[in-house]
């Protein structure tokens, strides 16, 4: 005889049930089901339910919780991150594909800007390929990255959630507290946390895979190329660009397409050579990022209010009130700390790159300075960068002392040519500090005197080993003697400056 339905009221228990007729409460949940639970499944009117409705309830649950992985499973759903990123770049006018003809005019253009680059840095050229990208391709390549850096905040997020529904159920059923409709008299709602828990982290890591997705969709329809958020996001060497979101910019400039395509090109190769050349500046940067989200404080207040009033079966509801009141006010010390550092080093990249993208295109392009105000404008007003990291780690990235940075290179450059400039990147201990960018000339004359003091040092040693001992004689200031300034007291004038500086 066909079962179209059964019966739970008048199953009998497990150990009795005949092997053909499944428990439908273990088809729902995945497993052993404690009497009280089952008891309350059964008062909720579940019963009555049919294999087809036990598998279709299943499927809305785990769809709910975020698919149906374990409570091992990661602080973020990649999976519904993917999903919702491609589908907040689908709604955006679309998201063609790009054309054979299209990969080809990208290649050209950034051949052109690596030539122009080659007269004007001595970091060598990366070894990556070039990339036309469409937004879609750019969330798959850059979403691993993105999972990473946010992953301790979803942690948190995954102990504040379990903690602040915990509290909540512990005042059920209590004298005078609130009590669940058809919960059965006596039953402790907070013995059901156990049974919960993996269901609460999932729902933590569905919502804030959610909260990713939308960031990162959102940042693919607006970022023009691959490291433009200043950080090494793609993850490796090559050089990426989103022809949509270029013509995107272009509009409103007034200015011909190619210009802006090839200006923006010249930025993105040369932070490309910066990040391949200064090994371990990705590194940092990304470690900054890292520190400042491992410390960050989870508001428990905001999420045990965000519990309490929103239907916890209600996704976007939950999402929506959770993201309000997700983080603390105040930064503690160890973040202030990254958040220096990475301000300084966010600073210290777009300086370099805004000196050495004016020295390759100033004599290409007619409107390169149009081009790169309409850049510090883009900035200014909060670039995809800042708006993503707010959203993810309530970090506002930004390099505000650009100009700062800019100047300092500039005066290195200035000073000594370009070999100088980018010398400054030889090791971390050596590079540019806050304190620098206070002062960018006092910078440069610093580095004239380290300089200058290495080339006393090996001058001493060369004599030393020429004379078989004997130290150079006081105040000769022979021809290898180059301490002392030239004639008209400044200190490096006269040297060949490649950048005709």
């Amino acid at each position: 005889m066909r079962k179209d339905k059964i019966d739970v009221s008048q199953n009998p228990p497990p150990s009795e049930r005949p092997d053909d007729q499944p428990d439908p409460f273990e088809a729902l949940l995945g497993g052993p089901v404690p009497p009280q639970m089952r008891e309350a499944l059964e008062a909720m009117g579940l019963g009555s339910m049919d294999p087809e409705q036990v598998r279709q309830m299943r499927a809305q649950m785990e769809l709910l919780l975020g698919g149906g992985g374990g409570a091992d499973d990661g602080p973020v759903n990649s999976d519904l991150a993917r999903d919702v990123a491609r589908q907040v770049v689908a709604q955006e006018s679309g998201d063609a594909s790009v054309g054979p003809g299209t990969v080809r005019d990208v290649e050209q253009v950034v051949q052109v800007a690596s030539l122009w680059l080659d007269q004007v840095t001595d970091l060598p050229r990366p070894e990556g390929p070039t990339r036309a990208l469409s937004r879609a391709e750019w969330v798959e390549l850059t979403l691993p990255l993105w999972e990473r850096l946010t992953a301790p905040v979803a942690e948190g997020l995954q102990t504040a959630m379990s903690t602040a529904i915990r509290e909540q159920m512990s005042q059920l059923g209590q004298e005078g507290g609130p009590e669940i409709p058809g919960l059965p008299p006596g039953m402790n709602p907070a013995a059901l946390m156990g049974q919960m828990e993996p269901m609460v982290r999932r729902m933590s890591a569905s919502m804030f895979g959610a909260q990713v997705g939308q960031a990162v969709g959102t940042l693919a329809t607006e970022i023009v190329s691959g490291t433009e958020v200043g950080i090494p996001a793609m993850g490796d060497e090559s050089v990426a660009m989103l022809p949509v979101n270029v013509a995107a910019f272009a509009e409103g400039l007034e200015l011909d397409g190619g210009e802006v395509h090839l200006y923006l090109a010249v930025r993105e190769a040369a932070r490309v050579r910066l990040f391949a050349g200064v090994p371990w500046l990705g590194p940092q940067l990304l470690g900054a990022v890292e520190q400042y989200a491992r410390d960050i404080r989870i508001n428990t207040d905001g999420i045990e209010e965000a519990v309490r009033q929103a239907d916890p079966q209600d996704h976007e509801a939950m999402q929506e009130a959770l993201g309000d009141s997700l983080f603390a006010t105040e930064p503690s010390p160890a973040q202030q700390a990254a958040l220096a550092r990475l301000e300084t080093l966010l600073a210290l990249v777009e300086g370099w790159v805004d000196v050495v993208a004016a020295r390759a295109s100033d004599q290409h392009l007619p409107h390169a300075d149009a081009l790169a105000e309409a850049v510090r404008r883009r900035r200014a007003t909060g670039g995809p960068a800042e708006k993503t990291f707010a959203s993810l780690v309530g970090l506002e990235l930004r390099p505000r002392r650009l100009r700062d940075a800019a100047n300092l290179f500039a005066a290195l450059e200035s000073a000594h040519g370009q070999t100088a400039r980018d010398e400054a990147w030889g090791h971390p201990d050596v590079a540019p500090t806050a304190a620098d960018l206070d002062d960018p000339l006092g910078y440069a004359e610093r580095r004239t005197g380290a300089q200058d003091a290495v080339s006393i040092s090996d001058a001493d040693i060369e004599e030393l080993l020429a004379s078989g001992g004997a130290g150079p004689s006081e105040g000769t200031g022979g021809p290898d003697d180059r301490s002392g300034d030239d004639e008209d007291g400044t200190s490096g004038e006269g040297r060949e400056h490649p950048s005709g500086g």
